[in-house]
């Protein structure tokens, strides 16, 4: 996006109380998938990070489930943002986040049987997911649609990636196998510790440890940049 487009974007957006500045929309993309991942940078949505993050399939159904329940209710609460009262707006977020997982975990149970038991509680709780609520009342209940798709899908894509990043570490080292492959072979001896509660834990704890040896390592970049 241009300079004077840029512009422009920001002389039709009315001014609204703690708004996020204008951007072109990759931006508000690429944001939820590395600079604000809500896993990884944020540290959101641990709960379900580290429960049913044991197998891949289990990753990339939470994921997908959580893209669709993000995507739509932003959509749904920027078009009303206008017309939602003020003082009953995190009912009303509530609500709507509500009806999508609502549909989200009857389409899963209706198709894929197996994943939705799997899963078990963790569908429904996507309601009260600090990720979907957040981004709702921080960034999809201030701006127009389009960012509110965009940033959505951004954080939905960075929630997935961190997901399944987690989950395939645990199903491979804790069993051998992907996805119900067999990726080391018969001889290999599993770490069964790593698919049970206590490996998600350590998994956990190397991610944080890898970011944060990154993030160290960019700003010593950026500091020898600049001197």
């Amino acid at each position: 996006m241009t300079t004077e487009a840029l512009t422009t974007a920001e002389a039709a957006e009315p001014i609204v109380p703690g708004a996020p500045p204008p951007q072109p929309l990759w931006l508000d993309f690429w944001r939820g998938i590395a600079d604000d991942n809500p896993v990884m940078i944020q540290m959101l949505g641990l709960c379900p990070a580290m429960a049913i993050s044991n197998q891949l399939a289990n990753g990339l159904g939470m994921g997908a489930a959580t893209i669709f329940v993000l995507v739509c209710s932003s959509l749904l609460i920027s078009l009303l943002r206008s017309v939602i009262p003020t003082e009953v707006r995190l009912a009303t977020y509530i609500l709507i986040i509500a009806t999508f997982v609502t549909i989200s975990d009857l389409v899963m149970q209706a198709y894929f049987p197996l994943l939705s038991k799997t899963l078990g509680p963790f569908v429904p709780l996507i309601v009260v997911n600090c990720i979907i609520l957040g981004r709702a009342e921080a960034f999809a209940g201030k701006v127009k649609p389009m960012r509110a798709m965009a940033d959505a899908f951004g954080m939905g894509i960075g929630f997935t990636l961190a997901l399944c990043t987690i989950s395939a570490f645990r199903e491979l080292v804790g069993s051998g196998m992907l996805l119900g492959y067999s990726i080391f072979g018969p001889n290999y001896e599993p770490w069964v510790f790593m698919i049970m509660p206590p490996g998600g834990f350590l998994t956990m704890g190397l991610m944080f440890l890898v970011m944060g040896w990154w993030s160290e390592r960019k700003k010593a970049k950026l500091a020898g940049v600049a001197a």
